[in-house]
């Protein structure tokens, strides 16, 4: 699952606490998404591919110093996993069980787009070295609360995606796309996937004005030439 904060419409790791959400956000559209676990292209984030129950919220890149530091590339935006002093999980490689780590502190370093932390017991570079590569978790029940009009990525993932004119059905959400704008990745229902197997959708309120997560829904209002 995942933990970026990405605002919309911005997604942020699953939600099971937000009710319906009619995305009516007045913030900037470049701050939408809250997601958890963000990448580029979240085929990365389906749960099939993660350690169960838990939400990927950085990885392990570099030592930092001497003195046991190390840097975190973020896939989460809220700075709080990696300032604030308590539990993660890390996972040493892919074939190994998140295990619990404590972080005692962290500091963001500007201009770099990377955190560095400090874990308790890691107190010197070679001990460090051994944590690249690193996955960092938090449990997925612990949810950072979302404001109006921002959504987990993960709970964006399989949703039905309507033309809200016409409610012609257009096909299911199948991944999330980080590239300037956020784009949702839309799988065509069976009529139209031979002449277009998926299309990409900016994940901005003036062309998805509604997503309810209750009814596993979002209407667009999609501009001439989007869905051909």
């Amino acid at each position: 699952m995942s933990d970026r904060n990405l605002e919309r419409k911005e997604p942020v790791a699953p939600d099971s606490t937000r009710q319906k959400a009619k995305t009516k956000s007045k913030k900037a559209e470049g701050k939408r998404q809250k997601a958890e676990g963000r990448a580029q292209k979240t085929d990365a984030l389906q749960p099939s591919l993660l350690p169960p129950h838990f939400l990927p919220i950085g990885k392990i890149v570099a030592a930092q110093g001497m003195k046991g530091e190390v840097r975190v590339y973020p896939e989460s935006d809220f700075p709080e996993r990696f300032l604030i002093p308590g539990t993660r999980w890390l996972q040493r490689s892919p074939s190994t069980a998140p295990e619990p780590i404590e972080l005692v502190r962290g500091r963001y370093l500007d201009g770099k787009g990377l955190y560095v932390v400090q874990f308790a017991g890691v107190i010197d570079r070679d001990q460090a070295e051994a944590l690249r590569d690193g996955q960092l978790f938090v449990p997925e029940g612990d949810r950072p609360p979302l404001e109006e009009g921002e959504f987990h990525i993960l709970d964006l993932i399989g949703l039905v995606v309507f033309d809200q004119a016409t409610q012609v059905l257009i096909g299911t959400v199948s991944s999330i796309i980080q590239a300037g704008n956020t784009l949702l990745e839309v799988q065509r229902n069976a009529v139209e996937a031979t002449k277009q197997p998926t299309v990409l959708i900016p994940f901005v309120e003036a062309i998805v004005p509604l997503v309810d997560l209750q009814q596993r829904r979002i209407e667009i209002t999609p501009p001439p030439g989007l869905i051909e």
